[in-house]
Order: C-alpha cells, then structure tokens, then sequence
C-alpha cells in the first residue's frame, strides 16, 4: 500500500486522489491521474460484479464518452481512447486517421503495432519526440510483418522497412495496377515514416543536440496513422 501526498495517513482513497489531483503542480500529472482512473473505469468496473447492477459496460463507455467531450468543450486537446489519453492536434485526422487506425490495429494480430503506436502518442504528449518517432517506425514496420505473418508471407526477421515494404508489394497487398497508376504511393511509403525517423532521432546526433519540433512529431504521427489504415485496410480487401 502507498499513500498519495499530501496525505500523510491512510484514508478514504477518493479524498486522497481527489486531493492529490488539486494539488498536482504540473498539468502532466492532472492528464495521469485522469488516464489511471478512467483505466481503472475502462477495465475493472465493466463486470457485474463491480456494482450487482446491470449496464455496466453502457456506463463505462458512457463516463469515457463524457470525459472527451469534456475535453473537447474545454478545448484541452486531448482524449482518452483505449486505455491512453493521447494528443489531439486536429480534430479531422484524429477522427479519420488516428482512432480508425487505433480500431484496426486493436486486434490479437495487430498486437504489437497497436502498443507501438499508442508508445508514439504516449512519448508526444510528454514532449519526447525521438521517442515518438522511433515507435512511429517500429509500429510501420511491425504492421507490415503482422500482415506478413497473417497471410504466411515471407519475410527475414531483421528486414527493414523498405525490405517489407518489397514483400508486400510483391504479394500483391497493393493491385499490379495501382502499382503502375500510383508509382508514388511507394517511394511516399519507403520514404515518409523512415526518412522522418532516421533524420530526425535514427542516429547519432553529434556534438550539437538535435530538438524534433512539436509540429514535425505531429505529422508524422498522423501520416503513420494514414499509412497503418491503408494497410490494414488493403490486407482486409484481399480475398
């Protein structure tokens, strides 16, 4: 057991993280103590055993639902999904882009991508950027072995991206003639997510410290969130 200061004895654990949260200087521990108690909403109480009263999981989505929209009635910028609260730069792509790839990706296949870019949203709302740059790669790359895996394709445990990106084009996740029609859509795929990521926080930085700016993280952030739906997507089309 652990006690939440400021209080110094225990008591009712309402007050005490009631009190805690008052007292929170910085608005970084507010957003934690909020995501660790929705979590808490999100995965304990959806039983009928937490209250004996039925409609239970229509209340826990129901207080979820409540706390974005007050977020977005404050214009806080952020809101809970899947057991995170993540940054929300536009609302539009957020809607289209990031919670669509969040849905596809929440999937026993999807497993790893799925934690990966929830990592990458996780370090930009606490301003690592790097960080979240390195999980936007990883989660790229792991999507793609995870449509590998679940068609049987073949693959070398260490490929890159642009060494699966040659797999899945070759199986035919994108159509031949799409291919022709859309001979972009490769070089913005072996290019986007990697190149961002290797410029910005791949390597060595050198003598003099490298800083990702906010708004760079945030692009490629929802260009990965485009690139996950198109390929998750495209594996569904296939018979």
């Amino acid at each position: 057991m652990f006690i939440l200061p400021p209080s110094n004895r225990e008591g009712n654990p309402y007050t005490e993280l009631r009190d805690f949260f008052l007292g929170a200087a910085k608005a970084e521990t507010c957003l934690d103590v909020v995501e660790l108690a929705f979590r808490a909403i999100d995965r304990l109480t959806r039983t009928i055993d937490y209250m004996n009263r039925r409609g239970y999981d229509e209340r826990a989505d129901e207080a979820i639902e409540d706390l974005n929209i007050r977020f977005k009635e404050n214009a806080v910028g952020y809101q809970y999904i899947d057991g995170e609260i993540v940054r929300v730069d536009s609302e539009l792509i957020h809607a289209e882009a990031v919670k669509p790839a969040l849905r596809l990706l929440n999937t026993k296949e999807y497993a790893g991508p799925h934690q990966e870019f929830l990592s990458a949203y996780e370090h930009y709302r606490e301003g690592k950027n790097k960080e979240a740059l390195n999980d936007c790669l990883k989660a790229f790359e792991s999507t793609m072995k995870a449509i590998c895996d679940k068609r049987g394709w073949t693959y070398k445990p260490g490929d890159t991206a642009k060494a699966l990106i040659d797999v899945i084009y070759s199986e035919g996740l994108v159509p031949a003639f799409w291919q022709n029609q859309f001979a972009s859509l490769r070089g913005l795929l072996e290019s986007s997510i990697p190149t961002g990521r290797n410029k910005q926080s791949g390597h060595g930085q050198g003598s003099t410290p490298t800083t990702v700016p906010d708004h760079l993280t945030a692009y490629m952030l929802h260009m990965t969130a485009s690139t996950l739906v198109f390929l998750t997507k495209a594996e569904q089309s296939l018979p």
